[in-house]
Formats: structure tokens, C-alpha cells, sequence
């Protein structure tokens, strides 16, 4: 049915239907589940990102102790009253956040579109939820949207930090978010197109360096400033700002940045972050820890 988003705006906009149902309708035809079924596995996954917020926001530790109680701190700071970004922004953050934690501490959480961006979406959609009032099948049609961009993004160019760096993990994972964010707010298929050109842009050339390897570090702050650059995007989008790149060249950009992006930079662990004093200090630390464990 569609293959890029300029064909998935124009099915969205000749039928006047949301972007959620043609994602449907293109479920129903690539894998011959109706369209009773698909909602149903949809709740489910929503039940995992909701469960996994939930263990977050009460605090979780990796077993290597690079990550965890972030998120909790954030809601403490929100409930104080001190923050100044906003409070659905920060409740985006804490909720993204913890996603991750929940992650890096081996617990479930649903890929969206991958283990190491799983925090975007669902910290996203659940920090709306206060503000919009969405009812539950209308926070199933938010992934439905974020899943519409993601296939475009995952057939035409990469969702594997391996493969492209973590543009295309965090990166495309905030793009999703911005463009259901935009539908669930009322806004156009059109504008949900702009908010995810416009999250894109400003994550190209995003490397992936994990600190020892581990989805962890710098990940899960990742997820973080991938939550808020969605927010702020589909804001953007929503007061008629317009990317001047359309959305299907700004993910051919980010495929093409990938393909050129050094080994080093794609999930390798020997460069950027990972490759810093405190990174490689950080690596022997644990794997001496683990090898320490084994004896």
C-alpha cells in the first residue's frame, strides 16, 4: 500500500482516514490478521510499555551498575516544582528513562523499533496521556502511527544502531513519536510528516558508542533527549513550521550518513564514548567484576 511517507500522507489524506488506520489496513494485508487481532496484540504491547514504566518510576539498578534511579529522580524534581522545562516534557523524559532502566536491568519492555530505544515512545505517549485524556484504543492507534513511520523508516533505510549508527535507533524512535504525538493531538498526516522530518534532521550523524558494549551508556539519557526533541518537534509541527527537507529525504539522508559512518561509531564499543579514559575504565570494571563472578 505504501512504501515512504509522501505515499502514506497521500493514502492518509485522499481517504481523509488518520495515518493509524492505513497503518492498519497494511497490517491486515502483509501478515492476513484481521483487524480485530492486530488491536488486540497492539493492547498487549501497550501493557508491556506501561508495566515497564511502572517498574522504573519505582527504581531500578543494572546488574552493572552504570544506570538506574534516574527516572526517580526526575519525578521527585517535577514534584518540587523546579523544573523548567515543563511539566509534560520532563515527564516524557522520566518515563523514557525509565523504559531504558527497566531494559538495562533485564526486565520487559516492548522494541520501538529497537531494545535500545525503547524509552521514546511509550515515555512520550504516557506523559500525554494527563494532558490529552486519549482513550485506550486511541493509545493503541499512537503506536499504530509511530509503527507507520517506523516501516517506512525500516524498509528505506535502517533501525540498527549496527548498521547506522544511533540515528537510526533513538533517531528514528523519536521521529515515530513525533508524528503520533501530532495525530493524537489533532493535527494532520501532513503535519505528522513535518514533525518527523524535523526530529530526524536534528539526530543525523548520531553515532552509537556503548560504554563497555552495554545498552546502557550513553542510551538511556539518549532516550531521554529523544523524548523531548519529539515533543518539541510535533510542537513545531503543530504551529505550521514545515521542514524544508521533505521526510522521505531527510531518512534517506540518515541512511546514507550511516553507510559512511566508521565501524567504530556503529555499536562497537571502540570509539566515541566507549573509547573515553572513564569508558574504557568503566569496561574493565565490569567485565573484571563479571570474570571475578565466573571464578
Amino acid at each position: 500500500m505504501f512504501k515512504n511517507v509522501a505515499e502514506l500522507i497521500q493514502l492518509a489524506e485522499s481517504q481523509n482516514k488518520k495515518i493509524s488506520a492505513i497503518m492498519v489496513e497494511q497490517e491486515m494485508k502483509v501478515t492476513g490478521r484481521s483487524k480485530e487481532e492486530i488491536y488486540e496484540k497492539m493492547e498487549r504491547n501497550l501493557e508491556v510499555m506501561e508495566k515497564a514504566i511502572e517498574r522504573g518510576l519505582a527504581g531500578v539498578h543494572s546488574h552493572s551498575g552504570l544506570t538506574g534511579g534516574d527516572a526517580v529522580l526526575l519525578q521527585q524534581y517535577i514534584a518540587e516544582g523546579k523544573g523548567l522545562s515543563g511539566h509534560l516534557l520532563l515527564d516524557a523524559v522520566s518515563k523514557a528513562v525509565a523504559t531504558n532502566e527497566v531494559n538495562a536491568a533485564m526486565g520487559t519492555i516492548c522494541a520501538t523499533p529497537t531494545a535500545g530505544s525503547a524509552g521514546v515512545v511509550p515515555g512520550t505517549l504516557f506523559a500525554l496521556v494527563p494532558k490529552l485524556n486519549p482513550t485506550r484504543t486511541q493509545m493503541i492507534e499512537f503506536l499504530l502511527t509511530s509503527g507507520a513511520f517506523g516501516y517506512v523508516v525500516a524498509n528505506n533505510a535502517s533501525i540498527s544502531g549496527a548498521a547506522g549508527g544511533c540515528q537510526a535507533e533513538v533517531g528514528s524512535a523519536a521521529g515515530m513519536a513525533a508524528a503520533a504525538i501530532v495525530e493524537m493531538a489533532g493535527g494532520t498526516p501532513a503535519q505528522s510528516a513535518e514533525a518527523m522530518a524535523i526530529t530526524l534532521k536534528n539526530m543525523l550523524g548520531l553515532v552509537c558508542d556503548p560504554v563497555a558494549g552495554l545498552v546502557e551508556v550513553p542510551c538511556v539519557k539518549r532516550n531521554a533527549m529523544g523524548a523531548a526533541n519529539a515533543v518539541v518537534a510535533a510542537d513545531m509541527a503543530l504551529a505550521g513550521i514545515k521542514s524544508r527537507i521533505p521526510c522521505d529525504e531527510v531518512i534517506d539522508a540518515m541512511y546514507r550518513i550511516g553507510q559512511t559512518m566508521p565501524v567504530a561509531l556503529r555499536e562497537t564499543a571502540q570509539g566515541g564514548l566507549a573509547a573515553t579514559p572513564t569508558g574504557r575504565e568503566l569496561e574493565a570494571k565490569i567485565f573484571g567484576m563479571s570474570l571475578k563472578k565466573e571464578k
